[in-house]
């Protein structure tokens, strides 16, 4: 018992000493809140081929792109993610219509081109890039607040609990406000460009700390987006 208890013990200093270098503290109403009550929105954001592009539409992105950039007044962060390609729901659905398929010729051909892509995908170790923006908001911390008014919270936990809702949602109107600049900033670039959700926002941070037991994604194809 005494040995079982120690193990127990050191796997939860562990998992606790684990925790404290992940700076977010929960995530709600489509916001990462940090530990240090800031906020970040982030977006799944289209990319653009710019090698195709003749050598004026390349001059005119990079121009639109620094008059993006210059018309911010606080900080963004563009992060990229790869993973290797997950070939699988693809192969599926070959399979699906090949068992379909009364052609035995067809048949075989998607068989064929089945069997080829499975290769070329395991030999070239092709990768998927999705691209995301961080938009940030820092709220300005209150330096007045001393030690009376944190012994009247104490005594007045409902007071403080609305105060701090009114506050949330306060900050997260101000996000949003900077949200709507990025995207009609990204939509003038001709980028397409979607905000995460709350689910999305698990989704995408549970696979940025567990790469190894998260090799597949769900998220949505920001290339799929209705644009209204």
């Amino acid at each position: 018992m005494e040995l079982m208890h120690s193990k127990n013990q050191t796997q939860n200093n562990s998992g606790a000493s684990t925790q404290k270098y992940v700076n977010v503290e929960e995530i709600k109403n489509d916001l990462i809140v940090l530990k240090n009550k800031s906020l970040r929105a982030v977006f799944l954001v289209s990319s653009i081929n710019f090698e195709l592009k003749s050598s004026d539409e390349q001059e005119a992105i990079i121009a639109g792109y620094q008059n993006f950039i210059n018309s911010l007044d606080f900080p963004i962060q563009i992060m990229i993610s790869s993973k290797k390609l997950d070939i699988n729901p693809y192969l599926q659905i070959l399979e699906e219509k090949r068992k379909t398929q009364t052609n035995e010729l067809l048949r075989l051909q998607i068989s064929e081109y089945s069997n080829f892509i499975k290769e070329l995908t395991e030999i070239s170790q092709i990768m998927t890039k999705r691209f995301y923006l961080v938009v940030p908001f820092y709220p300005v911390e209150n330096l007045e607040n001393g030690f009376l008014d944190r012994v009247m919270n104490f005594f007045n936990p409902k007071q403080q609990v609305e105060e701090s809702v009114e506050i949330f949602e306060t900050y997260k109107n101000q996000l949003w406000q900077r949200v709507d600049q990025i995207s009609s900033g990204l939509t003038s670039l001709g980028i397409k460009a979607t905000v995460l959700n709350t689910e999305e926002l698990v989704e995408l941070l549970y696979s940025s700390y567990n790469p190894s037991i998260y090799s597949s994604s769900t998220i949505k194809d920001v290339e799929l987006m209705d644009f209204e």
